[in-house]
């Protein structure tokens, strides 16, 4: 970590927060579960759970929940229906149009499965509280609709379970166009490295740029890990590898594989034999948990390896729980350009994370935050092609995760459980040929039982390039200011989970220069 001084107690606790892979031919350091300090034995009075799924790359906002009035939607289309394949939309009750026809709205022939014409029209929903109408933006009523590939999360937003929150992103302070666009960072701070994204990952996950030490999910870790008592490793888990969302001061992030049981497997110490021989996992176990040495980092090394062991074979045990082996099978995932099956790394990962949270009552685990990954998002070419296979993997992802809390362990635990999506940014109005390029604020859904469901939380901000009749107070160029902030959106996540007001000042210290700090949505 930049600026930190080295030291005997800081390498054990990162260097217990190595990745858990399954078995396979990797050397021993990368196989090391991930341990976490235990902050007090105190007790949660019930269970609840935050999962974060994180769409790596810059999912395309403009295309996934859009508005559909016939004013936003002329200047949406006219900006998106050009290029070599161009990417707009459909709009609502058009017909899909076979591959070979000639589509009418479009203007063109469709050539094959990945031209937005053959997928049909975007499906209209109805939010419970009317928007207000933006400047610009000459509709008497706003209507909406979703990406055609996201139907299955329909029942999920109709029944009250899944939410919108519209226009968010890295925000310091409310920011206009003018402010944006008068000297850049004069008149208003503006979050560094914009349109960055390992920069704007980061911003998203813990509100510094690359290299910040603690993240959101971590430091809300540190505030409720004492309540997980003796299994408190299993506080923060990643089955994406090691971001730093779940970094923490106290909580590191146990990092686990989604592959087929055991949940995790060190592959020179687990089974009857190794390489041949049948004495050398017991040899290879006693060698590496030796902690006799008088060496520090040697003797450290080893109580790494104690507690990584004990951590696998404790979640290990877990997993063969019958809250847990009676969760359901996850459906296969056919591409829907291609047709052909293929892995979903979204459901593959929520499956993984119901499996621990079915575990939870048998480790005596009141709380928990996950981290959920793909990558994939960065639609600068095909994507017509990457983005409705997202967004199609995401909607199952969603579905399977509803579907399984509805009855895990026997218990309907929607309401304790809630999900979110984040992304490095959205994407830009314009087109480039066939993709689009990095831009700022952007739309994303919030799933639960205790959400406040079928509505859209947020200001939908006016969609439209400035031309020499029309100016757009929401957008530079082809890029929209956030109007909504990260800090908000995380924070009213935060409040649900249980966190006081001070603590969330204390994690999001932004949130004050903002007029409202909880939006409601959960």
């Amino acid at each position: 970590m930049t600026g930190q001084t080295p030291s005997r107690r800081r390498f054990l606790r990162y260097a217990g927060a190595a990745s858990l892979i399954t078995g396979g031919a990797l050397p021993f350091a990368a196989q090391l579960a991930a341990v976490s300090r235990a902050a007090g034995a105190g007790t949660q009075p019930d269970y609840k759970a935050i999962i974060c799924i994180f769409q790596q790359g810059g999912n395309d906002s403009h295309n996934t929940v859009l508005a559909t009035d016939s004013d936003t939607w002329g200047r949406y289309f006219a900006t998106r229906n050009t290029g070599s394949s161009p990417i707009a939309l459909m709009p609502p009750g058009t017909a899909p149009v076979a591959v070979g026809q000639v589509s009418a709205v479009a203007g063109r022939t469709v050539t094959g499965a990945n031209d937005p014409a053959a997928w049909g029209g975007v499906l209209p929903i109805v939010p419970k509280t009317a928007q207000a109408i933006p400047a610009g933006t000459n509709a008497t009523t706003r209507t909406f609709a979703l990406h055609p590939m996201l139907a299955p999360i329909l029942p999920l937003y109709t029944q009250g379970r899944l939410a919108i929150v519209a226009n968010v992103g890295t925000l310091i302070q409310p920011t206009t166009k003018a402010q944006y666009a008068a000297n850049y960072n004069a008149t208003v701070p503006i979050p560094r490295n914009l349109f960055s994204h390992n920069d704007q990952q980061s911003m998203w996950q813990s509100g510094g740029i690359e290299g910040t030490q603690f993240g959101y999910g971590g430091m809300i870790g540190d505030r409720i890990v004492s309540g997980n008592g003796t299994n408190s490793i299993f506080t923060a888990t990643s089955t994406a590898g090691n971001w730093v969302f779940l970094s923490g001061a106290s909580t590191f992030q146990y990092q686990v594989s989604t592959g087929a049981l055991p949940a995790v497997a060190v592959s020179a110490t687990a089974g009857s034999s190794y390489d041949g021989s049948s004495t050398a996992p017991q040899a290879i176990k006693a060698l590496i948990t030796d902690t006799s040495s008088t060496v520090d980092i040697t003797s450290d090394y080893a109580a790494v390896d104690v507690r990584s062991l004990n951590a696998v074979s404790t979640i290990n045990s877990a997993m063969s729980n019958p809250a847990v082996t009676a969760l359901p099978t996850p459906p296969t995932y056919t591409d829907v350009i291609t047709g052909a099956t293929q892995s979903n790394s979204y459901l593959q990962q929520i499956y993984t994370v119901a499996r621990m949270m079915a575990a939870a009552p048998s480790l005596g685990i009141k709380r928990q935050v996950f981290f959920v990954n793909m990558n994939g998002h960065d639609t600068h070419d095909n994507q017509n092609d990457d983005q409705p296979n997202n967004l199609a993997k995401l909607a199952q992802a969603m579905v399977y995760l509803d579907q399984a809390l509805s009855s895990m362990g026997g218990v309907d635990m929607r309401s304790q459980v809630t999900t979110f999506t984040a992304s490095d940014f959205s994407r830009t109005l314009a087109t480039n040929g066939d993709g689009t390029d990095h831009a700022w604020g952007g739309h994303h859904f919030v799933l639960g039982g205790a959400v406040k469901g079928g509505d859209i939380y947020g200001q939908y901000p006016t969609i439209g390039i400035d031309t020499a009749t029309f100016k757009n107070p929401d957008m530079v160029g082809s890029v929209v200011i956030p109007t909504t902030s990260v800090d908000q959106y995380m924070g009213t996540i935060a409040a649900w989970f249980g966190l006081s007001a001070t603590d969330i000042a204390a994690i999001f210290p932004n949130l004050k220069n903002f007029p409202v700090s909880n939006l409601g949505f959960v």
